[in-house]
C-alpha cells in the first residue's frame, strides 16, 4: 500500500530575490546558518513592501518561522515574498524559501516565515499606504 504524501510545489512566479549559498555563510557541517536565511528573507519582504508602498519599509516584527530542509553550500536559494495583509501603514509579508541543488532541477521548501513592515514617510514616521493597486493573491488591499 502506497503512503499518502503531501507534495508542496514551488511557486511558479519569479522570486523576489535569488542567491547562491556560499561557504562564508555555512556552519562546520556545510549547512547554511539560519540567521543568513532570515536576513535574506527580510530583504525579500522589504523589497516587496517598498515597491507596494512606494516608501521605505523597515521590518518591525517577524514570526511564524519554520525551517524544514537544510540549505547547503552551493544551493541556489529563491525567496518568494507575497503581501498577505495590509493596514493603514503596515504590511504583512509571507516569505517562502526554496532551495535547488546546484547540479540538478529538484527543489524543496527550506523555510517560511512572516514579516511585518511599516511604510515610512520622509520625516521618519509611519505614513499611510497610498499604492493600493497591487493585486494580492487571494485577498483585497485595505
Amino acid at each position: 500500500m502506497m503512503a499518502e504524501r503531501s507534495e508542496i510545489l514551488a511557486p511558479e512566479t519569479a522570486p523576489a530575490i535569488r542567491a547562491t549559498a556560499m561557504a562564508a555563510d555555512a556552519n562546520p557541517y556545510g549547512n547554511i546558518f539560519v540567521g543568513w536565511l532570515m536576513g535574506q528573507m527580510a530583504l525579500a519582504a522589504g523589497s516587496v513592501a517598498s515597491r507596494h508602498s512606494g516608501a521605505q519599509a523597515p521590518v518591525v516584527a517577524a514570526d511564524a518561522f519554520s525551517f524544514t530542509a537544510p540549505v547547503r553550500i552551493g544551493d541556489e536559494v529563491s525567496f518568494h515574498a507575497d503581501i498577505v495583509a495590509t493596514g493603514r501603514s503596515s504590511m504583512t509579508v509571507a516569505v517562502a524559501v526554496w532551495r535547488r541543488d546546484r547540479h540538478g532541477e529538484g527543489t524543496e521548501r527550506a523555510a517560511q516565515g512572516r514579516f511585518t513592515l511599516v511604510a515610512m514617510g520622509e520625516d521618519g514616521r509611519p505614513r499611510a499606504i497610498t499604492n493600493a493597486t497591487l493585486q494580492i493573491e487571494g485577498t483585497a488591499s485595505a
